[in-house]
């Protein structure tokens, strides 16, 4: 409804302006050629309103069968021919259409003005004294008589309108080509419409596909982030499950604890499933429960140590990733030495950007170093990467005594 109001807005303002623009003329620089007297001012109005009927008319009919061809659609050359057809079938219906309707009154104002010419022809016989005389008859037994035909020729030229051998008035154009000059005129007007309505249904389209290629981006980053997701989550689910399992048979009642530190990370895990980031606050509260049940299974042999800044603690980060980060840590570090670890977590700002770092005790191969190994490693490159547009940076590497550690280097900045 909106794109309808403003196409037919357009269509009033722009013909009625062009018709505004010929009444500014008329009335600025031949008031009284063409405005004088009031029938032929009546009928010049009347032409005008006919012609903006017709355009109006035609440009309607032009843009409905533009729109069921579907002419968006085509190829650069039909385009090009389609535009060309348009403007000649145009601008033929819009000027026969025009001649026919000016007819409607009985006269028209091309009519009222050669009779105009016609009553100035016969004032011009009396001034130049040739009125009642046979000077039309300027040829004479095959003999020129010059006065005569200056006479004849002075006339015609002023007015179109002589007199034959037999005394009669005949009226002879001297605008030769002026129907042709009028529809070159309706050509030429109809091309600046057709142009304008291409124009603006191309940069248009062109908008559109950009929203539409943002918009498939989004779906597409939307789908790649719950793709990730779902690798997550039951990953971590398979890994406490196995630590709780662990407990049943050896302390029930610390297994029934469990079960609900796992209830606490499973509402908390679905309720990531729908947002981008949490707070730090609420990451770290996951990740202290999934470490409690990991101590179940590995009791002294895995120490935690927190080194938390308060002012990170509502720091906005990606939800379980951090605790992506303990679990690798616990697989690939603590669980492979006999002696176990430790695992410690720290979170500051550092030059802007919130710095998220998970050491634990272990060494990195040389191949781990450059292509990481298991999915979460490479879920947490690949979701920095998507929500703070590469402008994130995950590594991990070992560092001296022994250690492993993962970092992440993210913006303090809104999320893109």
């Amino acid at each position: 409804m909106k794109r309808r109001t403003r196409y037919w807005i357009c269509q009033i303002a722009g013909w009625g302006g062009w018709l505004l623009l010929q009444v500014f003329v008329a009335y600025q620089f031949a008031p009284e050629s063409i405005l004088t007297p009031e029938i032929k001012r009546n009928l010049f109005f009347y032409s005008l309103f006919v012609d903006f009927f017709c355009f109006v008319a035609v440009t309607h009919g032009l843009r409905t069968v533009l729109k069921k061809l579907e002419w968006l659609s085509f190829s650069p050359e039909k385009t090009f021919i389609t535009f060309i057809a348009s403007i000649f079938i145009t601008a033929i219906l819009s000027f026969y259409a025009s001649e026919i309707l000016i007819e409607i009154p009985g006269t028209t104002y091309e009519k009222f003005e050669i009779n105009e010419r016609k009553s100035k022809a016969i004032l011009m016989e009396k001034d130049n004294r040739v009125a009642g005389t046979d000077y039309y008859l300027y040829e004479n037994n095959g003999k020129l008589d010059s006065t005569k035909y200056t006479a004849v020729l002075k006339i015609k030229k002023a007015t179109g309108w002589y007199r034959d051998k037999n005394n009669n008035w005949k009226f002879e154009e001297q605008r030769k080509g002026r129907n042709f000059g009028g529809m070159v005129f309706n050509i030429i007007l109809l091309s600046i419409w057709l142009l304008i309505y291409v124009v603006w249904h191309y940069i248009d389209k062109n908008r559109k596909d950009q929203l539409d290629k943002l918009r498939l981006e989004g779906m597409v980053k939307s789908l790649e982030l719950k793709t990730i997701k779902s690798h997550i989550n039951p990953h971590f689910i398979f890994n406490a499950l196995n630590s709780i399992r662990a407990l049943v048979d050896e302390n029930p009642p610390r297994a029934r604890t469990a079960i609900t530190e796992l209830s606490n990370i499973l509402r908390s895990s679905l309720q990531a499933e729908k947002q981008e980031t949490v707070p730090l606050q609420q990451e770290l509260d996951i990740v202290s429960d999934y470490l409690a049940l990991e101590q179940m299974r590995f009791e002294e042999r895995l120490k935690v140590k927190f080194n938390i800044d308060e002012d990170t603690l509502a720091q906005q980060i990606p939800p379980m990733m951090l605790q992506t980060l303990v679990e690798n840590a616990i697989k690939h570090g603590i669980s492979k030495d006999i002696d176990g670890g430790i695992i410690q977590i720290c979170s500051k700002f550092v030059d802007n950007h919130h710095e998220l770092t998970v050491q634990n005790t272990g060494r990195l191969k040389s191949v781990e170093i450059l292509t990481p190994a298991g999915f979460g490693i490479k879920s947490t490159q690949e979701r920095l990467n998507l929500l703070y547009n590469k402008k994130a940076q995950f590594e991990i590497k070992n560092i001296d005594g022994n250690m492993v550690e993962s970092k992440i280097i993210m913006p303090v900045a809104e999320i893109l």
